[in-house]
């Protein structure tokens, strides 16, 4: 009998246990496909034009020279490739987002910097289009566009975190400043010979 007992007794524990772990799976079913309802249920977040994929830097606050500001990031992105081509359509797409920029609603300060610096930064621009077949040309330019960008930037706002970095070495050791949109340093004077050279002296916030 007490054999017999033992074998009941173990026989009613499994059943007890199988039962208790089929309905947790059951719940957790029924949990998992209310979820799903819920989320369906949901109306998707809609994505203005013109932005990118999560994950990928993005303006997240409003500033009239955001495409001014893209083209040259885009400019800087193709020297910390040593891509002479790039850099010229960054440069020629530089020239048209200054032709379309809208002065209308500037006030008197932020139209006093944009018409300070438009021509000397439109040049160039225009100087590094022109000049596909000579990096070393068109990163003297950028140089000195870098300046007239970030004098834009402290003006009208970034639109995103930007980082305003330091090359020490370029131009025989007297040094360049650019903006870049990543905190890691990918430096476009020296490009691929020396990407990581470079220090960062100011974060610029929105």
């Amino acid at each position: 009998m007490h054999v017999k007992e033992k074998i009941m007794k173990n026989i009613l524990f499994g059943l007890a246990v199988s039962t208790i772990f089929i309905a947790a799976c059951n719940n957790g079913t029924d949990s998992t496909s209310q979820s799903k309802k819920t989320d369906s249920s949901i109306s998707p977040a809609r994505t203005e034009p013109g932005t990118k994929d999560p994950g990928v830097s993005v303006s997240t606050k409003a500033t009239p020279v955001k495409e001014i500001v893209g083209s040259y990031l885009q400019l800087k992105n193709a020297f910390t490739r040593d891509n002479d081509k790039e850099a010229a359509a960054a440069g020629n797409a530089m020239v048209q987002a200054f032709g379309k920029f809208n002065k209308a609603s500037l006030t008197s300060e932020q139209s006093k910097t944009y018409t300070d610096i438009e021509d000397d930064a439109k040049e160039h621009a225009e100087h590094i289009s022109k000049n596909a077949g000579n990096i070393k040309h068109q990163r003297e330019h950028f140089e000195m566009l870098s300046k007239d960008i970030y004098q834009l930037v402290k003006t009208f706002g970034s639109g995103q975190e930007l980082y305003y970095d330091h090359c020490p070495m370029y131009n025989d050791n007297k040094g360049a400043d650019w903006i870049s949109e990543t905190k890691e340093i990918k430096n476009p004077y020296l490009g691929k010979s020396m990407p990581g050279c470079g220090v960062i002296k100011e974060e610029i916030k929105q």
